[in-house]
């Protein structure tokens, strides 16, 4: 995988992070529960980056 889109999967993961800190200290529940949203679908992501570098290493071995 890209370093590109490992390096844009941990910017929305950090996005996700800011926009749930900001909903705490807001009280905004609403904005919380879409920034916990957004960091679990970058890990997702990321995860899937991770398994494509393992089948590509395999493949180069």
């Amino acid at each position: 995988m890209g370093l590109d889109d490992e390096l844009k999967h941990k910017a929305e993961e950090l996005k996700g992070k800011a926009k749930e800190a900001y909903g705490k200290v807001t009280d905004d529940k609403s904005t919380e529960a879409k920034g916990q949203a957004e960091q679990a679908g970058a890990k997702i992501k990321q995860a899937g980056d991770k398994i494509k570098d393992e089948i590509d290493d395999e493949r180069h071995r």
